[in-house]
């Protein structure tokens, strides 16, 4: 009997993807602020754009719109629409590539619009384009390609799987430290081999390792050979990812006023690889498998 999912309680989300694939490329789409009048369309259309090859997928990581409301911060009087029609500009451009978004999130500035009138929007978003909606965060198992030696059990047909937390992000910071630290601390709340935060239009990447026990044993041995009646295993340490992602804001207005630095608004790639991926020649350490960040 399976035990009933409580609302809100964490969850993940299981994408079997093409088993042709032999890596994955991941460019998050985060803190897009249409409506902002400083919005770089043309970054945010290079994005998807992108989402055409075959191997690309992304998630929506909002703030997808910049939903400013009398009582809120931000200037009303200057966005681009309403957020309702922000909301239907977005859907229109993001449609086209909806079988290429894992799931998406809330942001800080869609949460105006809950808090204000107890509406979604970007529940709204998901829904119209068929994908994973949960407020708080995403927890994703992704699987794709054949051929995973490493797997407990070794069949020429089984998947790489690799598992992926995101979420908006929260509060103020000013330096590129202080925005990273709270990725840091997501990530030793939850076992995944990637992370993506976003919310502080600052790139920044960095890997982590901790030790995980491998579940197998074997009988010990002692110097002579002969055995002590104790079983062992072994401890692997294991690679994880922490992304904090862009935003497609030029500088200027509430940034620039508030002594806050440019926004890189190159997108950064997540690369998901296998031994077969074209780029493992590249990769000096040779791991099982890798997540790769170029930025």
């Amino acid at each position: 009997m399976q035990t009933e999912i409580s609302p809100g309680e964490l969850i993940y989300y299981a994408h079997e993807l093409d088993p042709v694939f032999t890596d994955l490329s991941i460019p998050p789409i985060s803190d897009v602020h249409y409506g902002n009048p400083l919005f770089s369309k043309k970054h945010f259309l290079r994005t998807l754009e992108f989402l055409k090859k075959p191997n690309a997928y992304s998630f929506l990581n909002v703030d997808l719109c910049e939903s400013n409301l009398r009582t809120s911060k931000g200037d009303v009087f200057k966005q681009v629409g309403s957020p309702e029609d922000q909301r239907d500009q977005m859907i229109e451009w993001l449609y086209p590539y909806r079988a290429k978004f894992l799931g998406a999130v809330d942001g800080n500035h869609e949460a105006r619009i809950w808090e204000s009138a107890g509406i979604h929007i970007v529940r709204d978003i998901a829904k119209a384009l068929d994908i994973p909606y949960r407020s708080e965060g995403l927890l994703h198992k992704i699987s794709f390609g054949k051929g995973n030696a490493g797997a407990r059990i070794n069949r020429g047909d089984r998947p790489w799987v690799f598992w992926f937390y995101h979420t908006h992000g929260y509060g103020g910071a000013r330096t590129k430290s202080a925005k990273a630290v709270k990725i840091e601390r997501l990530a030793t709340w939850i076992h995944a081999d990637l992370y993506a935060m976003s919310h502080d239009h600052v790139v920044n990447v960095a890997p982590d390792v901790y030790f995980l026990p491998d579940p197998r044993t074997r009988e010990e041995k002692n110097d002579k050979g002969g055995l002590t009646g104790f079983r062992i295993g072994r401890i692997t340490a294991h690679r994880k990812m922490l992304v904090k992602t862009n935003a497609y804001l030029k500088w200027g207005g509430y940034s620039e006023f508030g002594g806050f630095p440019p926004t890189d608004m190159a997108t950064p790639l997540i690369k998901l690889l296998t031994p077969k991926a074209p780029y493992w020649k590249d990769i000096p350490d040779r791991p099982k498998q890798a997540v790769k960040v170029i930025v």
